[in-house]
């Protein structure tokens, strides 16, 4: 093969005078684009029309995926929205270049192909994807608070139609293989045991292309449709994001309403709308916290130690969901309980969790097949992590710690999902103290990503390092928390959930405390969370806060318990629950609401402060990241030490 030397890139041309060009990003793991890559990309794109190959394929010589979208490190450096337009409009020129190639091209995909990466994909005349595990195909630039921005917003429209397009966009969601095909954002699927190369090799040979649109597809894009279409999905976006707080989703189906038919007005309204977007605060935040998520990810990298087997002692909510968990994730899991009777629940939700998650029934039923009752505890001597979820008693959990130890291997972890009990207490009777953490997951499993992993005074660091590589291969975000009250979660939700309490007890209805915290940007009012948690869970947090001001909170709380108003999952507790639902009354606005989300916010915000004093994580950042990742906190403010730190404080 003839080849060509650049340093993002190879280009080789093989006998059949075919040219294959792979992105190969220098000194990274993962291919992005960055402004070099694409300015390299010119020059090889000058280089092909000068001497035009056969057909061109782009692949990745990575074995981490395609391209995963920009270089996000390269938006911090710019400052105002004309910079930002004018580097969008070198890419668009560039797109274009690779689009009007007179050759047959195609993209030849391998894992993930997010972003810039899809959108120099759908420059290509064909799409192909091979179907592995790791394959991904999307536009997820909302979840940066922008939008796509290398012709994105025009091509896939053309593609697939306007509502299946937007859809894609406005969700930012990530497409598997055969999904993808089936969307017509690819035209190809090679099966995984097939060769991608000599798939995309027929491909230029056959001159093959994208086929072309559908009836139903061209319609979605023409102007009365546009128009309906743009209005129902205004209508929708609002119900889950309001445009103050994310304002990219709604620029997006306002480019599209207005220029949806006319492609150059289009192209330049997503070089202006980006512009504008990107040093925009709501960008600037989820930047953060995109970064802020790579860094919590980085800690659960931990090669040395490799989780094969868990076992769970508890099969509760919490701890059957555990083990459910663990083996959606390839882990073999026994799950241990006093008798059969109680693990059986445990095994009924977790056919529904993997029915739910699997692709198969044959998936669902392998799944389930690591997923073993274990009445007498056989699983602990072959366990490389042993989770404690039994009942909240110092006693009942030594006398179990003492029954585990023996039989534990050497290098297993020992971990308890107390929520507040400390460490330093519970590894007393221990002949190795040290070796025993907390991992402490929230609920619902299966939906909240962090875990906090606990340590104490004599806690051994390889155990924290251990319990950081497990919550990695569970695919859960690790946060070292020191053994304390409450941790850093509930410890910031406490006092928050009672202020919310306090203000109903003065008179305050429900649902304009709820709607305070949503005009702040949070994902869910105090009330309603107070309900969706269970009040029985919240009763336990607040009484361990202890003092006269929790004395009326669990007052209130015990009595509805006592009346079996457990909240969402007794179908009722503050609210009414139908199908899942609160059932609100509807409030009329007032000029109040600013007013109740400052008084609200305070003790949330004023606790983050005093966390960070204590040292109950590392640093700020990481705190961030943690009430973020665990609570929620308005995303696009950053974290609320961030929020305090630009000086909007409450």
């Amino acid at each position: 093969m003839q080849a060509s030397n650049y340093a993002h890139w190879m280009l080789k041309r093989d006998a059949d005078d075919i040219a294959w060009l792979s992105i190969d990003r220098a000194d990274e793991s993962t291919n992005t684009l960055g402004a070099a890559v694409i300015t390299e990309l010119d020059q090889i794109l000058d280089e092909l029309y000068a001497r035009q190959p056969r057909g061109l394929v782009i692949d990745s010589a990575k074995d981490t995926g395609f391209i995963a979208g920009a270089d996000i490190r390269e938006f911090e450096a710019f400052s105002d929205a004309e910079t930002v337009t004018r580097q969008v409009r070198l890419g668009h020129a560039v797109f274009t270049k690779l689009e009007q190639l007179p050759v047959p091209t195609v993209a030849a995909i391998k894992g993930f192909c997010l972003g810039g990466g899809y959108e120099l994909a759908l420059c290509c005349k064909y799409i192909m994807v091979l179907d592995v595990p790791d394959t991904r195909v999307g536009l997820p630039e909302v979840q940066l608070g922008i939008i796509p921005g290398l012709g994105g917003t025009v091509r896939l429209p053309e593609r697939v139609g306007g509502m299946k397009a937007m859809t894609a966009m406005l969700t930012g969601r990530l497409y598997r293989a055969r999904p993808a095909r089936a969307l017509g954002m690819v035209d190809e699927v090679v099966d995984k045991h097939g060769n991608l190369h000599w798939a995309a090799r027929r491909a230029v040979l056959q001159k093959r292309k994208f086929k072309g649109k559908s009836f139903v597809a061209r319609v979605t894009n023409l102007g009365p449709a546009r128009n309906k279409l743009a209005e129902i999905m205004h209508k929708r976006t609002a119900a889950k994001a309001n445009p103050v707080h994310y304002p990219a989703p709604f620029r997006l189906i306002e480019n599209w309403k207005q220029h949806g038919a006319d492609r150059a007005a289009m192209f330049n309204a997503e070089a202006n709308t980006i512009g504008e977007l990107m040093v925009g605060p709501t960008s600037r935040g989820l930047q953060r916290v995109f970064h802020l998520m790579e860094r919590i990810k980085g800690l659960g990298k931990n090669n040395e130690f490799s989780c094969r087997r868990v076992h769970v002692i508890g099969a509760g909510v919490m701890g059957g969901d555990i083990a459910a968990w663990c083996a959606l994730q390839g882990m073999e899991v026994t799950v241990q309980d006093r008798e059969m009777k109680y693990i059986e629940p445990a095994v009924a939700r977790a056919k529904k969790l993997f029915k739910k998650k699997t692709r198969s029934k044959h998936a669902a039923d392998a799944t389930m097949a690591r997923f073993i009752a274990d009445v007498e505890g056989k699983g602990v001597a072959r366990a490389d992590v042993v989770i404690e979820a039994i009942y909240e008693n110092v006693e009942a959990k030594q006398a179990l710690y003492a029954t585990l130890e023996p039989q534990m291997q050497d290098h297993a972890v020992l971990a308890t999902n107390t929520s507040a009990i400390p460490l330093e207490t519970l590894s007393s009777g221990l002949r190795r103290p040290g070796r025993l953490i907390g991992l402490h997951f929230f609920n619902p499993v299966a939906k909240m990503p962090l875990v906090e992993v606990v340590h104490g005074e004599g806690t051994d660091a390889a155990m924290v390092s251990k319990g950081n590589a497990f919550c990695g291969q569970i695919k859960r975000f690790p946060l070292p928390v020191k053994s304390s009250p409450g941790f850093l979660v509930n410890r910031v939700l406490a006092p928050y959930m009672l202020e919310a309490m306090h203000m109903y007890d003065e008179g305050e209805k429900k649902e304009a405390i709820d709607a305070a915290a949503l005009q702040f940007g949070m994902p869910m009012g105090p009330i309603e969370l107070a309900d969706t948690v269970g009040l029985d869970v919240g009763l336990s947090v607040v009484k361990k806060l202890g003092g006269d001001a929790v004395d009326k909170a669990v007052e209130r709380l015990s009595a509805m318990i006592e009346q079996g108003e457990l909240g969402k999952k007794s179908g009722s507790g503050f609210y009414k629950w139908v199908n899942g639902k609160p059932e609100k009354e509807a409030i009329e606005a007032d000029d109040q609401i600013d007013q109740r989300a400052k008084r609200l916010l305070k003790p949330f915000l004023d606790e983050c402060k005093a966390c960070s004093a204590d040292g109950i994580v590392e640093d700020d950042d990481l705190l961030d990241a943690g009430i973020i990742f665990g609570t929620g906190f308005a995303p696009f403010h950053g974290g609320p030490m961030n929020y305090l730190k630009r000086g909007d404080d409450l």
